[in-house]
């Protein structure tokens, strides 16, 4: 159906909670058209799912489903950084993840927003690092290929993240859009949402107007979040050379061990790789940003279903 009215390059993804991962639910969404799915399990143990407020998640069940109703790409969340948590725990559960059935799983930080009430302890920095390099050493050791700085897949074309893309469409509340030159949000109000559709309006909330200068920097930290950087890619999108706008900063980058640079062998093209410590400061400033701008505008956007401004 999607087809009807759109291009579809890279499939379509849909987030789901575990308690709607059956079988009538999965045939529905692959009769639309529905490639990719991502299941926010968080955590097979149920102390860690109790942190977290979760129900246990019956992984022999999840397993049925999703054979029953087969997708290209089953992707499952995992949440690391919680108190306690260790490498063995992690490991347990990023082996059940793909023996019940994913062919990619994400293990993302543990994020504090302040506009939800938690009592979870944020983990020292320290130990985030140590646990980030066991996720990363264990995964490649198992042959899993790095698709990200957080995800891991047990095959090649196996992927999930629209973060990476240039470009990419969000329906539902709260999802976004990225255009050449336009991010777009929508409400995240149900009532809102459905009220806008229903009366054949654009349900988005903010729309940002990239700058030429903040698009490039907007497509060089997510295209980073893929754990590297193509100067060819880079000079296709934008029309100007990777090193001609950024030489001084990859310079840098270089000389304190965040990347490597390397030459393709069979088209030329000039690739920069991401080490495990730039992998680990690229998580540091992703939570930054998270917090210094992605909490702030969530938070607003809670409260108002449209609000006129923000400023960040």
């Amino acid at each position: 159906m999607a087809g009807r009215y759109f291009i579809i390059t890279e499939g379509i993804g849909v987030e789901l909670h575990p308690d709607n991962v059956n079988i009538p639910t999965l045939q529905k969404l692959k009769e639309a058209g529905v490639t990719k799915i991502s299941i926010g399990i968080q955590s097979f143990q149920n102390k860690h799912q109790a942190v977290l407020g979760r129900d246990a998640v019956d992984g022999a069940v999840l397993s049925d489903m999703l054979r029953a109703v087969p997708f290209e790409t089953v992707s499952i969340d995992l949440i690391f950084a919680l108190p306690e948590q260790t490498f063995e725990d992690l490991k347990a559960d990023i082996d059940l993840a793909f023996k019940y059935g994913a062919n990619h799983v994400a293990v993302y930080p543990f994020i504090d927003f302040t506009f939800t009430p938690s009592t979870v302890r944020v983990m020292p920095k320290r130990k985030k690092y140590e646990l980030l390099n066991q996720i990363t050493n264990y995964c490649l050791d198992q042959g899993y290929i790095r698709t990200s700085i957080w995800t891991f897949s047990s095959e090649q074309n196996a992927r999930y993240s629209s973060m990476t893309r240039d470009n990419f469409l969000g329906f539902g509340c709260s999802a976004t859009t990225l255009l050449r030159e336009q991010f777009k949000i929508n409400t995240f109000s149900v009532e809102e949402y459905c009220r806008r559709i229903n009366q054949g309006q654009p349900a988005t909330s903010l729309t940002l107007h990239f700058s030429l200068r903040q698009r490039m920097v907007y497509y060089l930290f997510w295209t980073a979040y893929s754990t590297k950087v193509s100067a060819a890619d880079f000079e296709s999108f934008f029309g100007v050379p990777l090193k001609k706008m950024y030489g001084l900063e990859l310079f840098l980058a270089r000389r304190l061990g965040f990347v490597t640079q390397h030459k393709s062998v069979d088209s030329g093209d000039i690739i920069y790789k991401m080490t495990l410590k730039g992998a680990f400061y690229y998580h540091y400033y992703e939570n930054f940003y998270t917090l210094s701008y992605i909490d702030k505008m969530w938070g607003i956007m809670h409260k108002k279903a449209f609000p006129e401004r923000i400023e960040l």
